[in-house]
Order: C-alpha cells, then structure tokens, then sequence
C-alpha cells in the first residue's frame, strides 16, 4: 500500500531525532519518535512509496539492518502516522 502526506496544514518541530507534529486543523500535537521521524521524512521526500521500500530506505538512512524487530516497527510507524493523520493512504 503507498502512502501519501495529506493536503492539511501540519506544522513540525524537531529536536535531534525526535519531533512534535501539530495538526493545525484539529489543535492536536503528537510526539513523534525517532523512527516514527524517519520513516515521515521518508515518505515526505518520496510520496508514494509502498510500505518495504520505506522500511529499506528508512534503515539505510537509520543504518540499521532490515531485521523482524524493524520491519515490525515500521508497520507499527506507519500505523501511527496514518492514525493520527500524518500520511493517508490512497
């Protein structure tokens, strides 16, 4: 499934890794953690893309190894994001 970065207004504040976003819409702030982080920043440099190359790109990007644990984590990310409203899919 690929995801998209939704047309509403979000506004993001980052502190090393880790990052707040506010949905501007709603007044909602969510904390973002690191890899929940990455894999938005991958998906906001390449809208579109399906759930492995985002779990591949984000390790990469993480150096980390494309381990179970990861992958796991990545889907649980990418659940989080599409919850609160941060990526939707198509």
């Amino acid at each position: 499934m690929a995801d998209s970065i939704p047309p509403r207004d979000w506004l993001l504040r980052v502190w090393d890794d880790e990052a707040v976003a506010f949905d501007v819409a709603s007044g909602d702030t969510h904390y973002l953690r690191p890899l929940t982080r990455a894999l938005f920043q991958t998906c906001q440099a390449d809208p579109g893309l399906d759930a492995a190359t985002i779990a591949a790109r984000t390790a990469t990007a993480l150096g980390v190894a494309l381990s179970a644990d990861f992958l796991n984590a990545v889907d649980d990310g990418l659940d989080s994001l599409r919850r609160i409203g941060l990526l939707q899919a198509p």
